[in-house]
């Protein structure tokens, strides 16, 4: 077998239509398009995005406003310098920020700001931190823990 004696199955190429030929050809006159009318004209027709004058939907839409974030993380957060006061040593989680008092409510997973100063050993784990606390924290000789997923969300 040789590339010349490649050929498509009988049957699998069908002619192409040859409108405007006459009636024997079976698209003669109007050509499939019907009598009168914008879509029976010759040339494009409508551009993309025309809704026959009415405002088109790109028009609708506000402009350089921004679409809300789907599916937007809200965090807890919390500055460092409510860490402070915290024993040194301790284990920082958003269950025990409520549990002490610190927090009075969960909207989501915690993250720690950097506001303010610590000066205790702390280990913190929290679902994000700013550069800045983190760096706070290390420096005052404690570790910061970064959770991820559902251990997020439950801690």
């Amino acid at each position: 077998m040789r590339l010349t004696d490649l050929a498509p199955q009988s049957g699998a190429r069908k002619r192409r239509r040859r409108v405007g030929r006459g009636i024997s050809a079976g698209q003669g006159a109007s050509c499939g398009l019907g009598m009168r009318g914008q879509k029976s004209r010759s040339g494009s027709g409508t551009r993309p995005g025309f809704e026959g004058g009415q405002l088109p939907l790109y028009k609708r839409l506000p402009k350089l406003k921004h679409f809300p974030v789907i599916n937007r993380v809200e965090y807890t957060t919390i500055n460092i310098n409510k860490l402070s006061h915290l024993p040194a040593g301790s284990e920082v989680t958003l269950a025990f920020l409520l549990e002490q008092g610190i927090l009075t409510a969960s909207s989501g997973p915690l993250k720690v700001l950097g506001n303010g100063e610590i000066s205790v050993a702390l280990q913190v784990k929290a679902a994000a931190f700013t550069n800045s606390a983190k760096e706070k924290i290390i420096a005052a000789g404690g570790s910061c823990e970064l959770l991820t997923g559902k251990t997020a969300k439950s801690a």
